[in-house]
């Protein structure tokens, strides 16, 4: 009974520990720039190639810039991650998302834009990166404004 009870206890630990795994690959650093630059350096992506092969699907006005639904999508081989950056933003790295082998390279989030500007999306293929942009303009802004 006691080796079940121990068991069960050990189960339960090593359930609730696996959240505390995801959290630390948080890149706290990236997050936290100010500026899209510092966002891509932090990444590894200082300079990455234009590609055609990023699709971004996000409104050309966003009437509240509270929520600006943005999908993207790569059809690069082998994508690995994508960020996407929001160039104004405060902190321009909104999102970055990572795919096992075998995975679709595909995201769907909702952001908030405080001004018009350029959404960067980054994805990440066999070690290289590769860059596509698109400017949403904002008519209210969804960051304190």
């Amino acid at each position: 009974m006691k080796t079940t009870r121990r068991t069960l206890i050990a189960a339960l630990g090593a359930l609730l520990l696996k959240p505390l795994a995801a959290f630390a690959a948080w890149n706290e650093q990236a997050f936290g720039a100010k500026t899209a630059a510092d966002a891509l350096k932090t990444l590894g992506a200082s300079s990455p190639a234009a590609s055609k092969d990023i699709v971004i699907e996000a409104p050309q006005i966003a009437e509240n810039g509270a929520v600006v639904p943005i999908e993207v999508s790569s059809n690069i081989p082998g994508t690995s991650s994508i960020a996407v950056l929001i160039e104004k933003n405060p902190f321009p790295l909104a999102g970055r998302f990572e795919f096992k082998d075998g995975a679709l390279p595909y995201v769907k989030l909702n952001v908030k834009m405080g001004e018009t500007s350029d959404v960067r999306v980054i994805a990440t293929a066999g070690g290289k990166h590769f860059a596509a942009s698109r400017e949403i303009k904002v008519t209210i802004g969804g960051c304190g404004g």
